[in-house]
């Protein structure tokens, strides 16, 4: 790098200062309030009935409208999901730069220390020069008239050369060290402020999604809010009935390990906590915080995100799960929860629910992974 000791103390102090600003926890935003609408019918893309009355009391709309709302309900918290995961995996990379970052910092200044160290013991060696006369040992050796002073000062030599090699040697490599290091530094900085913009940008889409949604439902009234909850009860159900037609439960008849059971129990716990997007705990959660944590308390550490559990975690037969494993669904793996026994899970569903207790086919299942395999 060609600096001195203040440019490269100068360059720790700033790193360490940088990593401070973009490594500080998120703040938690809630989510907009929805836009003030005096329509009180779904947003189903259809104009107002030609020769409705003002004022009069609107007539609640078909089924078949209400699940439209309920298919892109779906969409939009889907999407929120997936953004969600987005936002936690750039959190948990910001989370080990930031680490990297810190531990090259230390070592920079550690190594400015050692550089200083073997600077003062070449500017010793030159102030004992001095004293000598300004004569090199060597000079002073081949000089010598006394056979034995020749002798000695034959060793002196030998011993002053390796010395002198030794210490150049070291304050080479010293210099080269506090280059990769600070050249490392600059790089994982560069990835920090990346991950720094992508969760800004998860961020941002997950407000919009969740926004929407809620605008959405604000224009339902509470009756056709009801009856949307009875449709997605519904659907639920129809899923969780045809996967257990299939006959899966009877294959089902794993036992939980010790972990299993620990995590399991620490899932159980958090039920009817709510859910919020990027939470670990402990008084809400999102469905991959609520499944990472629950391991953690049970003494094993998994990935934050459902989309790492499901690329990193060991793959399970559906037939030969226990509990404790969780269930990954969808395509994207944008949701995971934990599998409780028969045929049931634990999770925290989306934004205006809470932790609950569903079928663990009541969502399309990607497949299962096993934490503690």
């Amino acid at each position: 790098m060609g600096t001195g000791k203040r440019g490269l103390l100068t360059a720790a102090v700033t790193v360490v200062c940088a990593v401070t600003v973009l490594a500080a926890p998120g703040t938690a935003f809630a989510a907009p309030k929805p836009t003030p609408s005096t329509s009180t019918a779904p947003d189903t893309g259809t104009a107002p009935r030609a020769g409705a009355t003002p004022g009069a009391v609107p007539t609640p709309p078909p089924d078949k409208d209400l699940e439209k709302v309920r298919e892109r309900l779906d969409g939009l918290y889907h999407d929120a999901a997936v953004a969600t995961d987005s936002y936690n995996a750039a959190e948990e990379r910001a989370k080990e730069q930031s680490a990297r970052i810190v531990a090259l910092a230390k070592k920079i200044v550690e190594g400015q220390h050692k550089l200083e160290r073997l600077k003062d013991q070449a500017g010793a060696s030159a102030r004992a020069q001095y004293r000598s006369g300004g004569l090199p040992p060597t000079a002073q050796f081949l000089l010598s008239d006394n056979p034995q002073q020749f002798i000695d000062g034959a060793g002196t030599v030998l011993n002053g050369q390796r010395a002198t090699t030794k210490l150049i040697g070291e304050m080479t490599r010293t210099q080269q060290e506090l280059r990769e290091y600070a050249d490392d530094a600059s790089a994982q900085w560069r990835k920090l402020d990346a991950n720094r913009k992508a969760k800004a940008a998860a961020k941002k889409k997950i407000k919009r999604q969740i926004a929407e949604a809620e605008q959405l439902e604000s224009r339902l009234e509470k009756r056709q809010k009801e009856r949307l909850a009875e449709l997605e009860r519904q659907a639920a159900y129809k899923a969780q009935t045809q996967w257990l037609d299939t006959g899966i439960l009877k294959e089902i008849d794993g036992k939980a390990s010790q972990q299993g059971r620990k995590a399991v129990a620490f899932a159980t716990a958090q039920l009817g906590k709510p859910y919020v997007w990027g939470a670990e705990g402990p008084d809400s959660f999102d469905c991959s915080g609520l499944t990472s944590q629950a391991w953690a308390d049970a003494g094993h550490s998994i990935p934050r995100t459902s989309q790492e559990q499901w690329r990193q975690l060991k793959h399970v037969d559906v037939k030969d799960m226990r509990p404790g494993d969780l269930v990954i669904y969808f395509d994207d793996a944008s949701h995971v929860a934990m599998y409780v026994g028969d045929g049931a899970i634990i999770h925290a569903p989306r934004p205006g629910r809470t932790v609950t207790v569903a079928g663990a086919g009541s969502m399309p299942i990607l497949g299962v992974v096993r934490p503690d395999a």
